[in-house]
């Protein structure tokens, strides 16, 4: 079970809200200033890197590849990648932020703590020969311990301890928000275990699915023969029928995102007698956490699978544990180990031929929430984000809540009575820009430059025992659940915020000499996304107080599940891989902050130009500008084994058809002459328009 506190409830990250009118008619009442021009554009002449266009592909048959076409058919994914496109690109700008960062700590002749920290754990990650020297030992105090299990109060203990270990287990979860009450924590408990990325990896019959589970039982029993397991081959085969009983009793994904199903409140006192045939007592023991009430997040799943628990061999379970924590720690381990785990997850089910140089990975493992990612990205801030993006940032941010307010007041299907509540909670965002206002401290973390493993244990106990201690504090709402240095978003119902940490804070997405349009299509879609979060199919269950209940009036909630519904089959049309569709039910949530976002913003930039027409820039109007930046950040290449692993485990759309949403917007059609007969043309009753 994953104890550590996880820092905020990210309802969607870069789940980037839409509206039931035509963008045209809009209230000009408003007026916002568009950002000031100062220099010179980073991307093209104004921001969108034309050169990328395939202007031999109609618009409105394929406006990604007429976006991006030429780079995507002349770009070459590297052996180390998965997928390369806007996101990626900007990631791997940080990636080297930080190493620039880490370089410089390791020049200087005098460190505080917390740059120490930073220094020592790199160095411990790169110093690969006294890793390789290691082996597997680093973890043979926990193998030796699975050995030791004699009965289901040791495997209870076993599993109750997976936070430290770095093992997968059946009872799954980690410390949430209270639903009902955002001013408390509370931890949420459900099922987990598997290996593969989703339980459709375990029971589609389809040839593909059948030589991946193929390929895992040959990769369980490389793994654990790392341990000197004996009938390892057996041993592996064991564990993925074990896996295949957990993934057949789970909920599929887009069941398990749905908010009504999966808040079940409990006394602690209760648990027991719902909940029969598992030592709750001896697990939560494990943790430190006094556990006065939970969250029961798949209630039927977690009786079937407490059956599975007591049910199965011991000696299956103690296999289970091995492979699991030898798999999930091969980071950590020796080259030979990481190398062995790399082939299965990386070559088999991502398509990536060659590992990440080593640098990277271990830039990776420090930057996340709970590692060294905000002693990093302190430095971060100060060294690679300017306050005036900040500032500019924060305008946007109203600039589209003026936008958004404008598009609720004129929504022609929602009653006034709900038209207030959806108001309150508009005016009730809480942006959060760049950086944390307060910085985590790291007092009493240990870190050694010579033991990585240790390291990683450190850590992990250090922010369980921070975990622990706040449990029955109130919230703390200054807490960020990503880095600066994340290239990425989010949108936090519990506290109704919006988060934009500063690395995506530069182009494509933005950029503070680009041109207005552009900004707003880019960046300014991606708050209008995140706002959208908290009206979605599943945000909109939350109120202006991050509290979930419903606001709506019965006749409302049905016209927007209409409209929902809508969206969810278009979205299910699409098909990557053949046989293989974009789940439109489970990606719902982004898809509406998508077509929403781009909404706000198209509505928010129309109220910055006061009225007046945008100039031509190199051919293009204004609009033109908008679309095309909305669909520059969507640009990607990727495996099809990434791809495959997207439809199934991910919540989002792939990047080509999260680039085709303005096909439900009417300004589009305008912009780029599109008409019946192209292949993305929507008639004007299809198009979806929520918010």
């Amino acid at each position: 079970m994953k104890y550590k506190l996880l820092a905020v409830a990210i309802a969607a990250s870069l789940g980037l809200a839409g509206c039931g009118q035509p963008e045209q008619a809009q209230d000009q009442t408003s007026k916002v200033e568009a950002p000031e021009v100062k220099g010179e554009a980073e991307l093209g002449s104004f921001g969108v890197d034309l050169t990328a266009r395939n202007e031999a592909v109609k618009p409105g048959d394929d406006f990604f590849m007429y976006a991006s076409g030429t780079w995507y058919d002349n770009y070459e994914l590297p052996a180390d990648k998965t997928r390369y496109g806007a996101f990626t690109g900007l990631a791997e700008r940080s990636e080297e932020q930080v190493k620039n960062i880490i370089d410089g700590l390791m020049e200087k002749s005098s460190l505080n703590a917390e740059e120490k920290l930073v220094h020592d754990f790199f160095v411990a990650y790169m110093d690969t020969d006294t890793i390789n020297e290691k082996g597997i030992e680093p973890i043979k105090d926990v193998l030796t311990s699975i050995d030791s299990i004699e009965n289901k109060t040791d495997l209870t203990k076993a599993f109750g301890n997976s936070w430290l270990v770095g093992s997968n287990t059946p009872i799954d979860g980690g410390m949430w928000y209270n639903r009902l009450d955002p001013n408390e924590y509370q931890l949420s408990v459900g099922v987990g275990g598997l290996g593969l990325p989703d339980r459709d990896y375990y029971l589609s019959d389809s040839e593909r699915f059948v030589k991946i589970r193929e390929a895992y039982v040959a990769h369980i029993e490389q793994m654990l023969n790392f341990a000197g397991e004996e009938n390892a081959a057996e041993k592996a085969a064991n564990i993925l029928a074990l896996e295949t009983q957990i993934a057949d009793i789970q909920w599929p994904r887009e069941k398990r995102r749905d908010r009504d199903l999966t808040l079940n409140q409990i006394e602690r006192s209760k648990l027991s007698d719902e909940y029969p045939g598992f030592d709750w007592d001896t697990y939560f023991a494990q943790t430190g956490y006094k556990v006065p009430e939970l969250n029961i997040t798949q209630p039927e799943p977690v009786k079937d699978v407490i059956k599975i628990i007591n049910e199965a061999d011991l000696a299956d379970w103690k296999s289970y544990l091995k492979y699991h924590t030898i798999s999930n720690n091969a980071g950590f381990l020796s080259e030979d180990i990481y190398l062995a785990n790399f082939d299965f997850f990386g070559r088999t089910l991502s398509g990536q031929q060659e590992p990440r140089p080593r640098w990277k990975r271990a830039v990776s493992q420090m930057s996340g929430t709970e590692s060294l990612g905000f002693a990093i990205g302190k430095i971060y801030v100060n060294e690679y984000f300017p306050e005036s993006s900040k500032e500019q940032m924060a305008e946007l941010v109203e600039n589209l809540r003026t936008a958004l307010g404008e598009r609720i007041e004129n929504l022609d299907w929602m009653s006034e009575e709900t038209k207030v509540n959806a108001k309150e909670k508009l005016m009730a965002f809480n942006p959060k820009i760049g950086y944390p206002d307060e910085w985590q401290s790291f007092d009493g973390v240990t870190i050694s430059d010579k033991d990585l493993v240790s390291n990683v244990r450190n850590l992990r106990t250090f922010f369980q025992d921070q975990s622990v201690e706040r449990e029955l504090e109130k919230t703390d709402r200054n807490r960020w659940g990503m880095t600066p240095q994340r290239v990425n978003a989010y949108y936090n119902s519990s506290f109704n915020e919006i988060v934009f940490p500063a690395a995506i804070l530069q182009p494509p997405f933005f950029d503070p000499n680009a041109d207005a349009a552009v900004n707003y299509g880019a960046i300014g879609a991606v708050i209008g996304h995140e706002m959208g979060h908290g009206f979605d199919d599943q945000g909109s269950k939350s109120d202006a107080n991050g509290i979930q209940r419903n606001w709506w009036t019965d006749a409302d909630r049905a016209a927007f599940e209409e409209k929902a519904d809508m969206l969810a089959e278009q979205y299910s049309q699409y098909e990557p891989i053949e046989g293989n569709f974009v789940n439109g039910r489970n990606s719902l949530g982004e898809n509406i902050g998508d077509v929403g976002g781009l909404a706000m913003a198209y509505h928010a930039y129309k109220l910055s130009l006061n009225g007046e027409e945008a100039p031509v820039i190199d051919g293009l109007t204004g609009d033109q500008r908008f679309f095309l930046a909305w669909a520059q950040v969507w640009k990607e290449k990727r495996t099809e084994e990434s791809m495959l692993n997207q439809l199934r485990a991910g919540t989002h759309a792939p990047g080509r058809y999260r680039a085709q949403a303005p096909r439900n917007h009417d300004a589009w059609y305008e912009a780029f002459d599109v008409k019946p007969g192209d292949a993305l043309y929507l008639a004007p009753e299809e198009r979806v328009r929520i918010w």
